[in-house]
């Protein structure tokens, strides 16, 4: 099962310069929640703004050549092999950013557990459109820190 897990604006803003926009607490205790015991997988830009493997988590990385990572973080060169390899298993494995991963494997979600920020802020990288008419939504939470925001859970409709 293919699961995508983001934090996101208004106008599906996610970053700028490899950092996230926010920083909301609820909002990491959550993606921890989630990710804990799963398989995460992010491309090298997302890993190297992590700085480190996550904790607990087996870590997979996409990146178009071969690099130089800790032994117990597993690698992909190619995007076609990594989505072989994630529709062959049936355990819950989230793609955890970055926008290019977003972009490919949005089609082939089972589920989103998406933060919905009330604001904006000045990006470069964003999450892709979403096809509301795809989707099952269910607000899970609603909350304020800096900002308000909620948690939301997109699960993939049955076209029956």
């Amino acid at each position: 099962m293919i699961t995508i897990i983001a934090a996101i604006g208004k106008n599906n803003e996610l970053g700028i310069n490899n950092h996230l926009l926010w920083n909301l607490k609820e909002d990491m205790k959550v993606f921890k929640e989630k990710t804990i015991n799963h398989k995460v997988v992010m491309g090298l830009n997302t890993y190297k703004s992590i700085a480190r493997p996550l904790p607990n988590r087996e870590n997979i990385v996409l990146s178009s050549k071969k690099e130089n990572l800790p032994k117990e973080v597993k690698q992909y060169t190619n995007i076609n092999k990594l989505t072989n390899d994630l529709s062959n298993t049936k355990e819950e494995v989230f793609i955890i950013g970055g926008a290019s991963l977003y972009n490919h494997y949005i089609s082939l979600a089972d589920k989103m557990y998406l933060t919905l920020i009330e604001d904006t802020k000045p990006a470069d990288t964003y999450f892709p459109k979403i096809n509301k008419e795809d989707w099952n939504i269910t607000i899970i939470k609603e909350l304020e820190e800096e900002v308000k925001y909620k948690f939301v859970l997109f699960e993939r409709r049955n076209n029956e």
